[in-house]
């Protein structure tokens, strides 16, 4: 029979027992409401909730738009404070009375695409440059960075700048520049005047020259360009040698052979500039237009003018791709990856495809107004290449965000 020490012994073990147990269980459930907290909304987006993939297994760029009228816009154009040197883009404030082109969010078909989370977004771009470089379709996607940005910043802590073919939104609180350089064919050109350029007359390309460009982009820690106004025009007169030489020598060739020169001069200027270790690189695919509307069902001649629906049959082929600079894009990205370089490409082109709805139009006023003359002939004058903002180059910039955190 046990004596009185032995019971009570055997007690106390039994109590120290309950007492590590309890304590291990709390210290199981403090670590679980820890991790819960630690884990932010970005690493929650990698779980993809409800759609049964992960991000990284997921094509971001395969699904449909949703009309999204509780979600959308991200920001509103009024709230927008530098809205008012967006003109070219700013469709309301220019006379746009439809607003459902803002309300449409794109809908990958086997993820959820993150919401573009404004504080976070400004807390990885501390300290930081990102560097927009391209045309005016480039511009578009800045214009949206601003804005998406901007609500989250003091007034008085932010300012926007131009300065020559530079345009930047300047973060005090953060020390932190969003830039857009411009550069519509990424190597110079007679286009490179951010004012005075003129798209309709002959465009001189020097293919293998652009270091006046790249040298503002040295020590960028995030570099986003766009191909955009290649595909514009079967052919380019081709500078060989320096826009300052008196010696001047020109040639006319074909879009494709210009084109894989320049990314050859462009792609070299990367491999033998750019910090591996500090800059980020992507690389927008080509904005589709809208300037033909017998490819939707319109009469010959219509272009996006009056349209307010996007194109909802999936599989709507993306007319404006072409596979041969697809595929030369595609070579010289995988070239400089061997190399040590990666390129990320986003591909907005099909999905921006369904947006004929989405266009300036004619609500666009980037140095002057149309004239009466200009809006009373919408076939002609509506621009069906620029984008309102808010609208598509929001999504294009939740695909960018999506990349900077998860890739």
């Amino acid at each position: 029979m046990a004596t009185k020490s032995q019971i009570l012994h055997a007690r106390g073990r039994r109590i120290r027992s309950s007492n590590i147990i309890s304590y291990v269980i709390a210290i199981l459930i403090g670590g679980l409401i820890l991790g819960a907290v630690y884990m932010t909304k970005e690493s929650r987006n990698w779980l993809a909730l409800g759609k049964g993939k992960t991000l990284s297994s997921c094509n971001l760029f395969s699904g449909k738009w949703v009309y999204d009228d509780e979600s959308y816009p991200l920001y509103k154009e009024n709230h927008c404070s530098f809205m008012s040197i967006f003109n070219g883009v700013s469709c309301e404030r220019t006379g746009r009375m439809d607003s459902k082109y803002q309300h449409w969010r794109w809908q990958p078909h086997d993820c959820d695409l993150p919401r573009f989370d404004a504080m976070a977004m400004l807390d990885r771009l501390r300290g930081k440059r990102l560097v927009f470089v391209g045309d005016a379709v480039t511009r578009n996607q800045w214009a949206s960075m601003v804005c998406l940005l901007d609500s989250s910043i003091p007034p008085a802590l932010k300012s926007v700048i131009t300065n020559g073919s530079t345009t930047t939104l300047k973060i005090n609180e953060y020390n932190a520049t969003i830039q857009h350089y411009w550069a519509p064919y990424l190597v110079q050109s007679n286009s490179d005047h951010p004012v005075l350029h003129n798209f309709s007359s002959e465009q001189i390309v020097g293919v293998q020259a652009i270091e006046r460009h790249a040298r503002l982009w040295t020590d960028a820690d995030i570099l986003v360009f766009n191909s955009h106004m290649w595909g514009r025009r079967p052919k380019f007169k081709v500078l060989w040698g320096s826009f300052e030489s008196p010696d001047k020598i020109y040639e006319e060739v074909e879009m494709l052979r210009a084109l894989e020169i320049a990314l050859k001069t462009w792609s070299d200027w990367l491999e033998f500039h750019i910090n591996r270790t500090k800059t980020k690189i992507y690389f927008v695919s080509r904005s589709p237009t809208h300037e033909r509307g017998e490819e939707w069902g319109k009469a010959k001649g219509e272009n996006c003018y009056g349209e307010t629906e996007p194109i909802l049959k999936e599989g709507y082929p993306a007319r404006e791709s072409n596979p041969r600079v697809d595929q030369m894009l595609e070579t010289t990205i995988t070239k400089l990856k061997t190399r040590g370089l990666k390129i990320q490409t986003i591909d907005i082109t099909q999905l921006s495809e369904y947006r004929k709805d989405a266009h300036t139009s004619i609500y666009q006023r980037m140095w002057n107004r149309l004239t009466k003359e200009q809006l009373a002939n919408p076939k002609t004058y509506a621009d069906c290449a620029n984008w309102c903002v808010p609208g598509v180059p929001d999504v294009w910039n939740e695909l960018l965000y999506t990349y900077i955190f998860h890739f």
